[in-house]
């Protein structure tokens, strides 16, 4: 279980690829403070830590992960968003969440304004996940609260904070993104169809 607050911008150090299984080596400030099985989401995705080598530590994404998230197109010295799953007892600053992406969306537009951004992402509604005007998304791990909702699309305010201590700092329109929807609305919402 997460929280949707970034502890680390870390990089991606190498990746090996071994049958359909990728490997990702990172380099981040909060190795040393990791062991071996320990859940860290990489972008809202929870996988877990298989190796520790000085300041790099090693995960697995599997096939299925590849195919679902932005994963797949991840690169050497790309960085990614991670945060350690939260202890029994913390605050819980962002909202619940769980590691579990539900799909990918693409940025079609981002506007600079008076020192914040907004951001706009569009998402397939095959699915059937839905937004709600201020209500909780994870993108690429960040608990943030959607401003503008539409059928297929939501808008999300930036502060500096966050711009500077995430990876929103290199999102441009174009570029794709790891969602998780609010867990509480995902049960509303398959509710509501049955």
């Amino acid at each position: 279980m997460f929280t949707g607050i970034i502890e680390d911008i870390a990089t991606v150090a190498s990746l090996r690829k071994e049958g359909s299984n990728l490997h990702l080596s990172i380099k981040s400030n909060v190795t040393s403070e990791l062991k071996i099985d320990q859940s860290v989401a990489h972008n809202g995705v929870c996988l877990t830590v298989v190796k520790i080598e000085g300041d790099i530590y090693t995960v697995t994404a599997i096939e299925e992960t590849l195919m679902k998230t932005n994963l797949n197109t991840i690169k050497t010295g790309d960085i990614v968003n991670i945060e350690r799953a939260m202890k029994l007892g913390d605050r819980l600053d962002g909202h619940i969440v769980q590691g579990h992406v539900d799909q990918t969306a693409i940025c079609i537009h981002k506007e600079e304004k008076d020192g914040s951004w907004i951001f706009t992402f569009e998402y397939d509604t095959s699915k059937n996940n839905i937004t709600i005007e201020k209500g909780s998304i994870t993108v690429n791990g960040v608990s943030l609260t959607v401003v503008d909702s539409e059928k297929n699309k939501f808008s999300v305010a930036i502060i500096p904070y966050t711009y500077e201590h995430t990876n929103f700092q290199t999102i441009q329109k174009g570029t794709e993104i790891n969602l998780e929807f609010d867990v509480i609305g995902k049960y509303v919402a398959r509710l509501a169809n049955l």
